[in-house]
Parts: structure tokens; C-alpha cells; sequence
């Protein structure tokens, strides 16, 4: 038989962000809220539809300049000034996660270092960082005492999962470094797994265990009081993208 594409239902592709960021020692993630139905007033993942002349990595990256200025860079590369880690996460196609239409969507996760607040942009009539503890709470309370509402469509579920993807790669991998700026301390690296985690990390054994690697962490022989206390030595992220052995996740 010939091939009709007319006898297979139409359905649009979107793609949504978990961009996570570090901001006052806690994992925060971008969040819009809606200005247009469906959901309309409720906060969301940022996103978009796939234009007809984008592929879906330029289609991510895209709404993650349009959403936070940042252009993205190599997933395999440290962080870079200006740039972003973006990756691809997963495919979430249920028929009904989406009242408008059948709307498949390819979800990716970006990390960058501590960003300004956020514009809203594209049908977002608000835009702002929030720990994701408040937003998957799924109508629970955030820290102000105020109840907060379910992330709109299917999004408590993506972010979720960018998350727990997080929390999971920077167990064996350089991903860590991608919240950091071009040069970091040791102890600026801890605190972000201490971020991500949620939990309090030994400073002497997370030291070893960094500094150990070959070609983790490369001195730049600068050194900073930034964080207060004495000079601390400055690192950049090396070519080694893995951690041998893994820093295993703490028990909470």
C-alpha cells in the first residue's frame, strides 16, 4: 500500500527547559508563569514549539537564549563565561498532556553558574528563579508560608526528572563544574554539591577527593578571599570528565 500520511492524526513538537542554577546556597530552577490558556497564571518550565526549520538541539537552544540570554555550549565541555551545559533529557508524549493538541515534548537540561533574575519572554507574563524544593511542592507550602499551586502540564514530572539527572551525574562526572564560573575554590565546588544534594558534605575528605583526581581540577595559580578567611586557591575545570572512583551520593 502507498504510504498517506493523511491517515496518521497530526501533533505538534515542543521542547521545555530545566535550567537549574545555584542561587544562595540552594538548587534553583527558572520558572514563567503563564500569561495565556492553558493554565493560564500558573508557573511553568520554560519552552516552546519546534519551528519547521529547526532541529530540536537549535530549537532548545534557542529558547534558552530567548528565556535567559545564554547561548549554549558543548555538553562534553567544562562551563565556558557566557555559555551553558544543554543537554537532552527525555520524551514525554502522553495524549493528554497537552488540552490544546497531541503535543509531544523533548525536554532538555541546562546548568549554569549563579544567573541575574530572569525577563519573561514569548506568552510568560512573569519569570523568576525558584528553589525546586517550593516548585515541585505540588500543592504543598513554599518557604514564604504561601500555598503554591502545581507546576502547569506535565512539568512537576519533567522537572523531576532534570533534577534527579543532576543530582545523579555529578556523582561520576565534571557536570558539577558547570554551576561554577570559569575559576572556582574547592570549597565554591563543595557548596555546590551541597546545593544539589541537599546535604553537608566534609570539607577535608571532598578536597581529597576533587584535588585526587587527575586532570579534575587544574590550578590557576590565582588565589581569592571572596568567600572570606584566608587566600583560597582558584581552579578551572580540567579535561578529565569523570570522577574515578565516583563521589557517591550521601544517604539523607
Amino acid at each position: 500500500m502507498p504510504y498517506d500520511p493523511s491517515a496518521f492524526p497530526p501533533f505538534a513538537v515542543t521542547v521545555d527547559l530545566v535550567v537549574l542554577t545555584v542561587r544562595r546556597h540552594a538548587l534553583c530552577a527558572l520558572a514563567v508563569r503563564r500569561g495565556e490558556s492553558p493554565f493560564q497564571g500558573r508557573w511553568a518550565l520554560p519552552g516552546g514549539f519546534v519551528r519547521a526549520d529547526e532541529d530540536l538541539s537549535q530549537a532548545a537552544a534557542r529558547e534558552l537564549a530567548e528565556e535567559t540570554g545564554l547561548r549554549a555550549h558543548d555538553p562534553d565541555a567544562p562551563a565556558q563565561e557566557g555559555g551553558a551545559h544543554l543537554e537532552q533529557l527525555a520524551t514525554y508524549g502522553d495524549p493528554k498532556r497537552d488540552p490544546r493538541m497531541r503535543v509531544v515534548s523533548v525536554a532538555h537540561l541546562a546548568l549554569a553558574p549563579d544567573l541575574p533574575a530572569p525577563r519573561a519572554g514569548g506568552d510568560a507574563s512573569n519569570a523568576r528563579w525558584a528553589p525546586v524544593e517550593e516548585l515541585l511542592a505540588q500543592g504543598g507550602y513554599g518557604r514564604d508560608g504561601e500555598p503554591v499551586a502545581p507546576l502547569a502540564f506535565d512539568h512537576a514530572q519533567i522537572l523531576s526528572d532534570g533534577v534527579e539527572r543532576a543530582r545523579s551525574k555529578i556523582e561520576y562526572s565534571s557536570l558539577a563544574t558547570a554551576f561554577c564560573p570559569p575559576e572556582f575554590t574547592v570549597g565554591e565546588l563543595r557548596r555546590v554539591y551541597e546545593a544539589v544534594w541537599g546535604v553537608a558534605l566534609d570539607p577535608r575528605n571532598f578536597h581529597r577527593k576533587v584535588t585526587g583526581t587527575p586532570g579534575f581540577l587544574v590550578p590557576t595559580g590565582g588565589t581569592t578571599t571572596r568567600q572570606g578567611g584566608r587566600p583560597a586557591q582558584l581552579f578551572r575545570a580540567g579535561g578529565a570528565t569523570l570522577l574515578n572512583p565516583p563521589m557517591l551520593r550521601p544517604e539523607v
